[in-house]
């Protein structure tokens, strides 16, 4: 892939008005699923950090621990999240979050994920878990939490 490929625009040319269409990130009604993610939410609680970056020499909440902790709350309320990248020459990789309710109603993010450094596959298959994992969390509602021992986890 050369430079020009994976060239990206500036966030002010994506997010003009003119870009940015309501219908484009939810169903027309999301009462049902407002509903029910309110009540996933209260039963999710915080993730707990269990994945260590020794670049960093810190801890996080990988895409496993956050779906750990989301997927059987949502389950139990009729939700489900699904996930998908895409790539465009034009403005780069993106992923696209979707929530999804039982009755149809559904919620939609999609993320620009920049790409620095080398552009091989591992690269790009990282940026991507990256962004699932920031879509999942921000679609939900879920936040990391330390555990410092003390504290009770739903995990």
């Amino acid at each position: 892939m050369s430079q020009e490929e994976i060239q990206q625009p500036a966030e002010e040319a994506i997010l003009t008005p003119e870009n940015i269409n309501i219908d484009d990130w939810k169903s027309p009604n999301i009462d049902k699923l407002a509903g029910s993610l309110a009540k996933a939410q209260s039963e999710m609680g915080g993730v707990k950090k269990g994945s260590l970056n020794p670049f960093y020499k810190s801890s996080y909440a990988d895409i496993n621990d956050c779906l750990e902790v989301a997927l059987p709350a949502l389950s139990k309320n009729g939700l489900a999240i699904t996930q998908g990248n895409e790539f465009n020459n034009v403005d780069g990789y993106y992923i696209t979050t979707m929530l999804l309710h039982t009755s149809g109603q559904w919620l939609k993010s999609k993320v620009r994920i920049p790409l620095g450094g080398k552009k091989d596959a591992q690269a790009i298959g990282g940026a991507c878990t990256y962004g699932r994992r920031y879509g999942l969390a921000a679609m939900v509602g879920l936040a990391q939490i330390d555990d410092d021992g003390n504290s009770n986890v739903n995990k």
